[in-house]
């Protein structure tokens, strides 16, 4: 042990009350306390809203979808036909979980008592619905078989309360079929879910693929697109590259013409809106740090004045500057290290309540989640404790310069 930790020690655990320091050194505890507090939720929120909204807009249209070049903004989507072997190419790519075919076409719900815009997207047979299963709140996933045309659909719960629907009721939905006449058709609700994603929530109906395929007068092998999922988000622009790589040679034959686009070009407006969430993380770092920084930077000073007539017999006894200076810097290491550990405490306390209790709830039109989702990345909080620690460290640095100005002759004489 270093002499100048030993005296730092000395000087940081036993405090006399009176103190001028104490009140200040308090306060400098406090700020970084519930600075790392703040930095920590703020994390974890927007780290836990950013995926929240990123797996509702991928779980209802993938990571990727292809589709007809004619397509694109569209849900009366013209179709097309992939290949087994085009669709093995993708498949074989690394990070694809799976791929399924879909087929959309808008129409209308008619009850007694009130109508509603829809979307119909058809689901073929063994589809990947963990999705719409993880937000199921009634009823049941209709079971698409191969061999069995169901009548059953999953409706959102926002759609069954506007129109006054339950599962086991059944409606009739009107759409136009390819040759502009109006069909009906009668589907029976098996299932209600609730993303709280609005937008799509108020829109989507999952049904039988064979039905829309039957209504748009089309053959069993064309669909209006191909949906992408992929094990990991982190891997979607590399992997995009080279899924749009792959239909450029499939459009060398014939007369196909093929178009791949990712989640981001499907919906730039969330996206962009994420994108700057981002932004105001870096301001809220930013800020949490320099208040912490500047309550530190004043007790540091406080504590240095205080102790003058220590650093001036010190110095008579031979120290140096930077001796001295370690000492104090020592002592700062204490007080941020105090700080830290409550503030860690407070942040990760109140994200484990949240996290479990959804104690703090939002309005799911606007926010597109019915509550505060928070995701506690391990990584995250071990690289913002280490830059934190190492940022108050140095702005120590700057302050613990004014101890080279204390000359040991005038505060002996002065004493």
């Amino acid at each position: 042990m270093s002499i100048e930790y030993f005296i730092a020690k000395r000087i940081h655990f036993r405090q006399d009350k009176k103190n001028v320091s104490r009140p200040a050194v308090r306060i400098a505890t406090i700020a970084i306390a519930l600075g790392m507090a703040v930095m920590l939720i703020s994390l974890a929120v927007v780290v836990g809203f950013k995926s929240e909204v990123r797996n509702k807009a991928i779980g209802f249209g993938g990571h990727i979808q292809i589709s007809s070049i004619e397509s694109v903004g569209n849900y009366e989507m013209q179709p097309i036909e992939p290949s087994d072997a085009f669709l093995k190419k993708i498949s074989a790519l690394p990070d694809v979980k799976s791929l399924q075919r879909f087929v959309t076409k808008p129409g209308i719900i008619k009850t007694d008592e009130d109508f509603q815009g829809i979307l119909l997207k058809g689901i073929a047979p063994g589809a990947n619905n963990d999705f719409f299963r993880s937000h199921l709140v009634e009823g049941e996933i209709p079971a698409f078989e191969a061999d069995t045309l169901t009548n059953g659909v999953l409706l959102s719960s926002y759609l069954a309360a506007k129109l006054k629907l339950g599962t086991g009721d059944s409606f009739f939905s009107y759409t136009y079929t390819s040759n502009e006449q109006m069909r009906a058709r009668k589907f029976r609700i098996q299932g209600i879910y609730n993303t709280s994603f609005v937008e799509y929530d108020k829109m989507f109906i999952l049904a039988d693929i064979r039905h829309l395929q039957q209504l748009n007068g089309w053959k069993n092998s064309q669909v209006s697109g191909v949906e992408i999922q992929l094990t990991d988000f982190d891997s979607l622009e590399p992997l995009s590259d080279q899924i749009y790589q792959l239909v450029t040679q499939e459009n060398t034959d014939g007369d196909k013409r093929y178009y791949a686009q990712t989640i981001r070009d499907m919906n730039p407006q969330i996206f962009g809106w994420l994108d700057l969430i981002d932004m105001n993380v870096w301001v809220i770092l930013l800020l949490m740090l320099a208040v912490a920084g500047f309550n530190m930077i004043s007790g540091l000073l406080i504590l240095i004045l205080e102790r003058t007539n220590m650093i001036g017999i010190l110095k008579s006894l031979g120290a140096t500057n930077w001796s001295v200076r370690k000492i104090f810097l020592y002592h700062s290491v204490f007080l941020i290290v105090r700080g830290m550990f409550w503030g860690n405490l407070i942040g990760l306390a109140f994200c484990i309540i949240q996290y479990y209790t959804h104690l703090i709830p939002l309005d799911p039109e606007s926010y597109y989640v019915a509550y505060v989702p928070v995701v506690i990345n391990w990584l995250h909080v071990v690289l913002l404790n280490v830059g934190t620690f190492v940022l108050s460290v140095l702005m120590m640095v700057g302050p613990s310069y004014l101890i080279t100005k204390i000359s040991p002759a005038k505060i002996i004489r002065y004493e």
